[in-house]
């Protein structure tokens, strides 16, 4: 949890910090295993070659080169990507984090909060997962995919925006 620290204000506490989901990291690994296999092959079949000829290095130098890039492109770039992106809701906002080289983000207060919904399929109820959605007071709904226990996730948040406005109702 150690992230959205540097962002918060000196009396604003946690209430939920996540990453998405690790069904996100699904494909980009089934596509690792795939390019790893396809590489293997390829090399292999570069070695099974005659060592007199000049090509067989060059082909299997271009064979680590082209696994190593499609490695990186496919699998570590998006868990790096998984890694930095923070869904954070405090007693006082929502906050969504994301990227790496250019990162974005934004921040609801809870007192803005219309409506809070959440959305998940046969699948994402096995892997208890889904869609949260959002709708502030002045934009569209605002919807943060692959949110790990998001019924939890939207209690808990219904719950702060509740507390929040009973707070400012008392303040009245």
């Amino acid at each position: 949890m150690a992230y959205p620290q540097d962002v918060l204000a000196p009396d604003e506490r946690v209430v939920v910090h996540e990453h998405p989901h690790w069904k996100a990291l699904l494909l980009p690994a089934l596509t690792a295993v795939l390019v790893t296999a396809v590489g293997v092959g390829s090399w292999w079949a570069v070695l099974r070659t005659d060592p007199d000829e000049p090509w067989p290095t060059v082909t299997g130098v271009a064979v680590g080169v082209i696994w190593t890039t499609l490695f990186v492109w496919l699998f570590i770039a998006p868990l790096v990507r998984w890694g930095t992106t923070h869904f954070v809701i405090t007693d006082r906002r929502v906050m969504y984090r994301t990227g790496v080289l250019t990162r974005s983000g934004i921040d609801i207060p809870l007192s803005r909060i219309n409506s809070v919904q959440f959305r998940h399929g046969f699948v994402d109820r096995m892997l208890r997962t889904g869609t949260l959605v959002i709708e502030s007071a002045s934009e569209d709904p605002l919807e943060f995919d692959d949110i790990p226990r998001v019924e939890r996730v939207h209690a808990l948040l219904y719950h702060e925006v509740y507390d929040t406005l009973g707070e400012e109702e008392a303040g009245r």
